[in-house]
């Protein structure tokens, strides 16, 4: 597995001192000078079974570091310190983990979770035999420009808790069903309420009012609604697919969007082979997401380039659909990440420990992967360096489990395992 490569700029950037305390630490332990006032409280999480830190030159250097034994230091947002719990120096309050792991919160790098209304109904259908098509997002589009400010921030605020309680510290997500400049830069106001990691997804499929000129609507995404959308939004995304945008739609959508400063994703190869990996590349898109149907050239393509393949197993669990090749990509030297893809049609969950059970059941993929995939993964389909690790500097967004060792994740799908959740520092679980 390829740890994150090298990171543009996050925001906000981690501890300028972290990665050369990190790279001289001694063994199992690591420390930085703290960041924050002297009044700031220090907390010490103690009698930890198994720390995964996702820093090779930690523990038992492998990707995910992994510390037995060991201890974390927590002041003010970030980790200060992190090692063998016999070595962790004297701080203001103290938790016991009781025996536990300790990992990374879960980063969720794509997520659809501005919405109204339920596709029930058509999740029904397709269990008795109706194929996936991109047609249904058209049913979530109707409801969610019906929709209040009101009923939209509720549902992000819903899902968002569900999330949390699962352990996701950070997310990522979209636009995309509204497709009027209206409802588009609205779901990012919303969206921009709850995460700095806000997506511009007008181009999701094209708006039922341009179904007989598409090349109109490429137009609006590329003018008018990206003047509206751009400053609510760090990213833009495009559905590169059949029935929905070709490479020169897609080329043109995501190029204008690099012009106002949105950096580019895209959902790329999922219902059928297309040019949406080999364009994330060419693009230096953050990640090409989905990555079903590849080809040697696209394989080859990511393993060569900064872009993250990111794998979303809910959404081939929920559509019965062909399961992405993870072990082929990583054999390859490619970046994986693991998300939930979030949305009401096509992957209705927002369990990070959910998708790591697929993708190790179901994607060929050990459970050492899906984890560092769903944590240090998700950070570099973000490019950042400030979550998705447990190393001085970081934030301090951490996972604890009711079991010894993060395998359990895999090992006991479907099993409530997370008891408690520091998100900057702060326990929210």
């Amino acid at each position: 597995m390829t740890p994150g490569r090298p990171s543009e700029r996050s925001a906000p950037e981690p501890d300028p001192t972290a990665d050369q305390a990190t790279k001289d630490a001694m063994s199992n332990a690591t420390t930085v000078s703290p960041a924050h006032s002297a009044s700031t409280a220090s907390t010490l999480i103690t009698n930890i079974a198994a720390l995964v830190t996702n820093d090779p030159s930690l523990g038992d250097n492998s990707p995910l570091g992994l510390v037995q034994d060991a201890a974390v230091v927590i002041e003010g947002d970030r980790i200060v310190w992190t090692g063998d719990q016999s070595k962790a120096p004297a701080t203001d309050n103290r938790v016991d983990a009781g025996g536990r792991a300790v990992l990374p919160g879960f980063v969720d790098s794509h997520s659809h979770l501005v919405f109204a209304g339920d596709r029930t109904q058509e999740f029904n259908a397709r269990m008795s035999g109706r194929p996936y098509s991109a047609g249904g997002i058209r049913t979530t589009v109707a409801a969610t420009r019906a929709a209040t400010d009101e009923d939209l921030e509720a549902n992000v605020t819903r899902y968002l808790a569900e999330a949390l309680r699962q352990g996701t510290t950070t997310f990522e997500t979209k636009s995309g069903y509204g497709l009027t400049t209206h409802d588009e830069s609205r779901a990012l106001r919303v969206a921009a309420r709850h995460t700095d990691e806000v997506t511009y997804l007008g181009a999701h499929i094209v708006a039922p009012e341009f179904a007989e000129d598409p090349a109109a609507y490429v137009a609006l995404v590329t003018g008018e609604m990206l003047d509206a959308c751009a400053p609510h939004a760090r990213w833009i995304d495009v559905f590169c697919e059949k029935g929905a945008f070709d490479g020169d739609q897609a080329r043109a959508i995501l190029t204008a969007g690099k012009a106002r400063g949105l950096h580019p994703r895209i959902h790329a190869n999922q219902l059928s082979y297309g040019p949406g990996v080999r364009l994330a590349v060419e693009l230096d898109a953050a990640s090409a997401d989905h990555c079903t149907h590849l080809t040697e050239e696209d394989v080859d393509a990511l393993a060569n380039s900064r872009t993250v393949a990111t794998l979303l197993p809910g959404a081939e669990f929920s559509t019965r659909a062909e399961w992405p090749d993870a072990r082929r990509l990583l054999d390859a030297g490619v970046t994986v990440a693991l998300s939930t893809d979030c949305n009401p049609g096509s992957s209705f969950t927002s369990s990070v420990p959910f998708c790591i059970a697929l993708a190790v059941r179901d994607m060929g993929m050990t459970p050492d992967e899906a984890v560092w995939s769903a944590t240090a993964g998700g950070a570099a389909a973000l490019r950042r360096t400030d979550i998705g690790r447990v190393t001085p500097g970081a934030y301090a967004d951490l996972t604890l489990l009711d079991a010894p060792s993060h395998v359990h994740l895999a090992y006991r799908p479907g099993v409530p395992l997370v008891t408690g959740v520091w998100r900057r520092g702060q326990r929210v679980v």
